[in-house]
């Protein structure tokens, strides 16, 4: 009997062994199997990652060779022909073509068919009334306030005193959440409107398509101005007289101011701002996609007596199609 017992409680001891044995065995592969899952999982976003910064350094050498192929074109057309307008080979769009691995776009943007806003400051810091009674007669059109040409004057010329009576200086932007000083200097790019004081993004969203800012005084490109930049010309110009103006450019633009300003609608009429019917100037945008990376690359490309450089490229950072967008990079030279 005492055998038997003996012979069953052995039994059960033996049964618990190997039930924690089983146990065992079964959290060993559950881990075993959530640490190779883990590896492979960051075992293939290394491989994305990898893959998409080299596509990204590919897509960025795609776009600096279409800005170089943006370069050929503006130097060849300085020295065939002289005047530009939107019939030339610069103004004419590149449909996406397919390079190895994705495929590449771009155009070409004359500057100098927008108001140059460093134009409303002299090189000796003063005030140009011209370009002022110019910009107050732009804002006027889109309907925005022309006070805002105040804090603007304030903002790019060489002072510390507040215009009258909607200026700002460094007294108006220390007090803020985040202070910083006005720049009392010509602007580098549109970008910075947002600093001042009034150009909320709804005005600079407004304004920007019709201004620039470049690095020294410019005159307007009347061949590829827009019907807004024309308009401002004159306080009493017409919606209507702006139509005569592009029909009389046709396809082949003005080939001289003096042919512009002989238009009927002109007549007896003195411009708010200087005209021009030749830029040096141009914004070239590339978009290049390889892979799942996207590349966004302007450059300001400054063109003179044949040759041309890149003053500045402003770069959209490589990201996944579909990704939340991240803050730009810019690089000058």
């Amino acid at each position: 009997m005492r055998r038997r017992y003996r012979r069953q409680a052995q039994g059960l001891e033996g049964s618990r062994q190997r039930g924690v044995a089983l146990i065992t065995v079964l959290l060993v592969v559950s881990l075993v199997t959530v640490i190779a899952v883990a590896m492979a999982t960051r075992q293939h976003i290394d491989v994305r990652r990898t893959g998409n910064l080299l596509h990204g350094e590919q897509s960025y050498a795609y776009a600096l060779a279409a800005e170089a192929w943006a370069r050929v074109i503006l130097r060849r057309d300085d020295t065939q022909s002289d005047h530009d307008s939107l019939d030339e080979d610069w103004a004419t769009a590149l449909p996406p073509i397919t390079v190895e691995g994705g495929q590449v776009s771009g155009k070409i943007e004359d500057l100098q068919g927008r108001f140059n806003i460093n134009n409303l400051a002299m090189q000796d810091g003063k005030v140009s009334e011209v370009d002022v009674a110019y910009f107050r007669r732009l804002l006027e059109i889109l309907k925005l306030e022309p006070s805002l040409t105040d804090a603007l004057l304030d903002w790019i010329d060489a002072d510390i005193n507040v215009r009258f009576p909607d200026g700002a200086e460094d007294e108006n932007y220390l007090r803020g959440t985040i202070p910083y000083r006005t720049a009392n200097r010509p602007l580098i790019s549109t970008s910075e409107l947002r600093l001042i004081t009034g150009f909320d993004q709804n005005v600079v969203q407004l304004l920007e398509p019709y201004v620039t800012a470049l690095p020294q005084r410019t005159r307007i490109n009347v061949n590829t101005a827009s019907p807004v930049v024309l308009l401002a010309m004159h306080e009493d110009l017409t919606p209507s007289d702006v139509e005569a103006l592009i029909a009389g450019r046709g396809k082949t633009g003005y080939p001289t101011v003096q042919a512009f300003m002989g238009q009927d609608t002109l007549a007896g009429r003195e411009l708010a701002a200087p005209v021009d019917v030749k830029s040096n100037y141009f914004l070239v945008h590339t978009d290049v996609i390889v892979g799942q990376v996207q590349t966004h690359l302007e450059s300001l490309v400054a063109r003179d007596k044949g040759k041309t450089r890149v003053l500045f490229r402003t770069r959209t950072p490589v990201r996944l199609q579909q990704a939340p967008q991240g803050e730009t990079d810019d690089s000058r030279e």
